[in-house]
């Protein structure tokens, strides 16, 4: 009888004259009828209000960042661009930024600096002026054409350039070959506001590959025409036409591209350029000792600088060495199934036993105010990552000089050739670790010292064998340690691979630039 009359128990109806038992809907339909009540009742503990004041609070905060001048890009005259209402929210948590280097932290403007040519550095004789390229035109059809973007010449490689006869001019001739042939560019020409004067712009996917022949322009070396077939170059005012039999791009794998053309003269050479890790284990270093040794010296001081490098080498190939390759070339390229691996390597086989013509320096500028928004992101606490392809050398200047790195920080450098020997490194870099908390707890008596200030910087090779393996984790635990990683020599993969790593071991926020 007592529960009949408890609240939420009783079944009688006692509200009418009449007694009636309330309609009873069975265990289950009564306990959801309870549980919509305690919704109902419970409701204004959290008001929907609250949630449309917060959505309106957000719409405010993005308006303010929106319209904040500070965040104003005058040269693309584009605002801040807020496409999620809680962007606010989420910039607040962020514990890793991982950022690639070129168009991220550069400007992604390649422009042609110095080059080493048969070991001649020719890097200390910039001219001012850009009277060397634009004196150099073309006459075409009745036309005159010239490049569209101006490259400061260096004197002295301008005027040798022209001694066509001696070793110095043949070796600086197919170095400005190989930069005009070696590459996907198309030439476009652009009318002007002078109806018998065009310009040609060399359209491609690199800016590398654009800053390159955009230099060879300016010594002379004009691309004027490509074809699937053929190109044309104009040399010192001759026009030469060279056939191209084929043409291996570059990948990831092989960290170089390659041409092979038929020469006026009717030889047929392989130009080869790529990446001096990738180029040295193929250059012919018996006949080159002392032109690969000043270019070895040369591309330490052009990375040292912060320039971006390329290695250039050329060989002639025999009629049975190309009757050999234009048959396997032809059969990969046909090839229904594993078409890539076969062309890597019908590449591969030709391209060794190469003469070294020498190395290209470009510079890529640091976009403005890169230095101060990676020092603000450190003391806030945030963990910067660059992912880049360039040397070491290259990318430890780039940090310097973006202020990912400073001289108080202690570098950890893992730059490894087998599975072994990274394995010891990280061991020794985890116990480097665990000496400078030891000497911050007893020196300062907190964990804010010189750990903080830790800087790991690996390359690629090292993290082939580190990704996918056991060693993964002890990089994990070594990098969270570290203020600063840098990453250089990776490939696209190795990127991923790295982002993964952290996470997924890790529940914080990441930015990926």
């Amino acid at each position: 009888m007592s529960l009949d009359l408890m609240q939420f128990y009783r079944k009688k109806d006692y509200s009418e004259p009449e007694v009636e038992n309330y309609e009873y809907y069975g265990w289950g339909m009564e306990i959801f009828f309870v549980f919509l009540m305690s919704v109902i009742v419970f409701q204004v503990m959290i008001p929907i209000s609250l949630y449309i004041s917060m959505e309106l609070v957000r719409v405010g905060q993005a308006y303010f960042m929106i319209r904040d001048d500070r965040m104003f890009d005058k040269s693309s005259n584009s605002r801040f661009q807020c496409r999620a209402l809680n962007i606010n929210e989420d910039l607040g948590q962020i514990k890793y930024v991982f950022s690639d280097k070129t168009g991220t932290l550069t400007e992604n403007k390649m422009e042609f600096q110095c080059a080493s040519i048969g070991g001649i550095d020719y890097s200390n004789g910039k001219d001012s002026t850009d009277d060397g390229q634009a004196d150099y035109l073309v006459q075409a059809d009745g036309m005159v054409l010239r490049p569209k973007m101006k490259v400061k010449v260096d004197s002295e490689l301008l005027n040798s350039s022209k001694r066509k006869h001696t070793d110095e001019g043949r070796h600086i001739h197919d170095f400005f070959v190989a930069l005009a042939a070696c590459n996907t560019i198309v030439p476009l020409t652009i009318d002007t506001s002078d109806p018998s004067v065009k310009l040609i712009e060399y359209q491609g996917e690199s800016p590398d590959e654009q800053a390159l022949v955009y230099a060879a322009a300016a010594y002379g070396f004009m691309l004027i025409e490509r074809s699937s077939g053929h190109i044309v170059i104009e040399i010192q005012g001759e026009r030469q036409r060279f056939n191209v039999l084929g043409l291996h791009e570059f990948d990831s794998d092989r960290k170089r591209m390659s041409v092979i053309l038929g020469c006026p003269d009717k030889t047929v050479k392989v130009f080869v350029k790529g990446a001096d890790t990738s180029m040295f284990g193929v250059i012919d270093k018996s006949s080159n000792v002392n032109i690969v040794k000043a270019t070895k010296a040369h591309l330490h001081s052009y990375s040292s600088k912060g320039l971006r490098t390329l290695v250039i080498g050329t060989r002639e190939l025999s009629t049975s060495e190309f009757e050999q390759w234009q048959s396997s070339y032809e059969s990969a390229s046909t090839a229904l199934m594993g078409r890539a691996a076969l062309l890597r390597k019908v590449a591969n086989n030709v391209e060794n036993h190469l003469n070294i013509l020498g190395a290209s320096g470009i510079v890529d500028k640091l976009q403005e105010g890169v230095p101060e928004a990676i020092e603000s992101l450190r003391m806030a606490g945030i963990k910067v990552w660059v992912l880049t392809g360039d040397k070491q050398e290259t990318a430890i200047s780039i940090g310097y000089s973006s202020k990912l790195l400073t001289s108080k920080m202690t570098q950890i450098v893992i730059n490894n050739n087998s599975k072994e020997s990274c394995r010891k490194s990280l061991e020794d870099a985890l116990l480097l670790c665990k000496k400078l908390t030891t000497v911050s707890h007893a020196t300062r008596g907190g964990p804010m010292s010189e750990v903080s200030q830790l800087a790991l910087i690996i390359d690629g090779t090292s993290l082939v064998y580190i990704l996918d393996t056991e060693l993964e984790e002890q990089l994990f635990e070594l990098a969270s340690k570290c203020a600063v990683v840098l990453c250089c020599r990776v490939a696209p993969l190795q990127k991923a691979g790295i982002v993964a790593l952290i996470k997924n071991r890790t529940e914080d926020m990441t930015c990926h630039w």
